[in-house]
C-alpha cells in the first residue's frame, strides 16, 4: 500500500494569503476604476476566490484532524489560517457592501484606503511565504512591522475619512452608508494586523 502523500501546511496557508492578496488587488482596481458596471463586471472573481479558500480551509481542517504529525501545532495552523481567512472575508463582505448600498461614487481617499489594504495583504502573504522558516529567518520580523505600520497608517487615514465625513457631508443617508465603508476597511486592515501579530506571538512560542 502506497503512502499518504504529506499535506503541506505551510503550503496551504500560503495559498489562502495568495488568495486574500489577489482579492485585494481586484477590489483596488474596483475602488480606483469605479462603476455599477465594472464593479459587476470584476466582483464576481472575488466572490469566486473566497469559495475556493472556504474549501481550501475545509480541506486543511480535515488534514489536521487525520495528521498524527504536523510541523507545529494543530491549533496554531488552525488559527493562523482562519486568521489569514478572515482577511479575505473580509474583502467579499467589501465587495457585496458596494452593492447592497448602491454606492454609484467613490468618495475622495476611498482608492488610497483600498491602496493600504492591498498593500497589508501583500506583506501579510509575504510574511506567510517566509513563515516556514521561522527558525532561521532573518526577514520575517521585519515583515511583519511593515503591515503593522501599515495598519498604524490605516488607523490615521480612517480618522481623517470619518471626520470629514461627519463634518462636510450633509446627506444622512450617505453618512450612513460611508461609515459603514470606512468601518469595513478598518476592520480588512485590522485583520492584516492579527494575522501578522499570530505569526510573530507562533514565531516566539516555537523558537
Amino acid at each position: 500500500m502506497s503512502r499518504k502523500k504529506h499535506f503541506d501546511y505551510f503550503k496551504a496557508m500560503e495559498t489562502l494569503a495568495e488568495n486574500a492578496y489577489t482579492a485585494a488587488g481586484i477590489l483596488e482596481d474596483i475602488v480606483r476604476n469605479y462603476s455599477l458596471e465594472y464593479y459587476k463586471e470584476k466582483v464576481g472573481k472575488i466572490h469566486e476566490i473566497e469559495k475556493d479558500s472556504d474549501a481550501l480551509i475545509a480541506q486543511l481542517n480535515k488534514e489536521l484532524y487525520e495528521s498524527f504529525i504536523t510541523p507545529i501545532d494543530r491549533e496554531d495552523i488552525m488559527v493562523i489560517s482562519e486568521q489569514i481567512d478572515d482577511i479575505l472575508d473580509g474583502i467579499n463582505a467589501m465587495a457585496f457592501l458596494f452593492e447592497n448600498l448602491i454606492i454609484t461614487d467613490m468618495r475622495k481617499e476611498t482608492d488610497h484606503f483600498a491602496e493600504m489594504v492591498n498593500s497589508a495583504t501583500k506583506g501579510v502573504h509575504t510574511a506567510v511565504k517566509e513563515f516556514h522558516k521561522f527558525k532561521n529567518s532573518k526577514d520575517l520580523k521585519n515583515l511583519i512591522l511593515e503591515v503593522n505600520n501599515i495598519e498604524s497608517e490605516g488607523d490615521r487615514l480612517f480618522s481623517q475619512l470619518k471626520k470629514q465625513l461627519f463634518s462636510e457631508e450633509e446627506n444622512l443617508l450617505e453618512i450612513i452608508k460611508w461609515k459603514e465603508i470606512y468601518d469595513r476597511f478598518e476592520l480588512i486592515l485590522n485583520a492584516t494586523e492579527d494575522a501578522v501579530d499570530t505569526i510573530d506571538i507562533m514565531t516566539i512560542k516555537n523558537t
